[in-house]
Parts: structure tokens; C-alpha cells; sequence
């Protein structure tokens, strides 16, 4: 004989009303959001590159030095010459296309100013300047001068002065006035440093 188990209605209000509140009690389930993830730390900035060398004068003897420190958006030189290095007084100085100060006379080699643009000379010009053009320096009254100026121009890269054939700093006989062509009146050239 079989038997079956049947449950009166009366007896099985307070079963579901415990299990309906067993499951109300439960919180739904949720989707854990992912841990934020921590941030990048910054790049750190790159550091900048350097160069030294010797500026020599017209009879091939040193005279002082430049150091160049190159950045993310600009050049930085220290223009650095020993007493009795210059005449007294402003200086023209220019970075020239080829890195070649042989011909310690005139420095004819270091050719025209880097120029890639085909810019017109000088700081001041509306049509400048050239990636050649940089401020005057001063020479104190015993020769010696202590500057510091910064350009555009990159040192290494597309159109730096470290390219296939080097630059040259030129420092002229006399102040540029940053608007005449060619070389803003500067004059002859009486000292030079090869950048390679």
C-alpha cells in the first residue's frame, strides 16, 4: 500500500511565510565592480643632453668654452671665455651650418648659418629669425665673458646641430642687431667652437 503525504493548506501557510522571508532577507546578488586601477606613475622627464668643447681664437689657442645642455623644448649654452679671450664689448654670436673651425684666420669653413627654413637673419626680424640666430654676449673690460643663452635649434635630431656634418658657435667682432641681412652687421669672425 502506498502512502501520500499530503499537507493541509493551514499547515503550510507558516512554511512558505518562513521561507519567503528567509529568501527577503537575503540581498540580491550583485556584480563586484573591479578595484579602480592605480595610476600611472608620470615618465619620469628625460634627461637632458650635454656637450662641451673648447672655443679657440683666431690663432688656434683656446680661449674658453661652451656647454650645452638640451631639453624637451629648448637649448641651453653657457658661453664661457678667459680674460684677454675678446676686444671688450657686444658680441655677434651665431651657430653656423658646418662644424669645421680649420681655417682659424676667418672660420670661412663653418659656412652660413644653420638655416633649414630658408628664414630671414635676425630676433627681431618679422621674417626671422634663422635656426642660427642666438643674443649678443658681453665682453668685460679684461676680455673675459660668463653668459648663458638658449635657442630652439635641438642638438641632436631633425635639424640639430649635431647632424652629419657638426656645427659651429661663431662669436664675431661685433654686436648683431638682429635685423640686417645677412648677419645683422656682426662682422668678422675671430672665434670658433666645433659642435659634433
Amino acid at each position: 500500500m502506498r502512502r501520500v503525504l499530503t499537507i493541509t493548506p493551514l499547515l503550510a501557510l507558516p512554511f512558505l511565510a518562513l521561507t519567503a522571508a528567509a529568501q527577503a532577507q537575503e540581498p540580491p546578488a550583485q556584480a563586484t565592480p573591479p578595484a579602480p586601477a592605480a595610476p600611472a606613475a608620470p615618465a619620469a622627464p628625460a634627461a637632458p643632453q650635454t656637450f662641451e668643447a673648447d672655443i679657440q681664437n683666431g690663432k688656434g689657442e683656446a680661449i674658453g668654452r661652451i656647454a650645452i645642455r638640451d631639453g624637451a623644448s629648448a637649448l641651453v649654452m653657457r658661453v664661457t671665455i678667459n680674460a684677454g679671450g675678446l676686444p671688450p664689448g657686444w658680441h655677434g654670436i651665431h651657430f653656423h651650418a658646418v662644424g669645421d673651425c680649420s681655417d682659424t684666420e676667418k672660420f670661412e669653413k663653418s659656412k652660413a648659418h644653420v638655416n633649414h627654413d630658408q628664414s630671414k637673419h635676425g630676433l627681431l626680424n618679422p621674417d626671422g629669425p634663422d635656426e642660427g640666430d642666438l643674443p649678443n654676449v658681453y665682453a668685460n673690460a679684461d676680455g673675459s665673458v660668463n653668459a648663458e643663452v638658449s635657442s630652439e635649434t635641438p642638438l641632436t635630431g631633425e635639424g640639430g646641430l649635431k647632424d652629419g656634418d657638426g656645427s659651429a658657435l661663431i662669436i664675431h667682432a661685433n654686436p648683431d642687431d638682429h635685423t640686417t641681412q645677412p648677419i645683422g652687421g656682426a662682422g668678422p669672425r675671430i672665434a670658433c667652437a666645433v659642435i659634433k
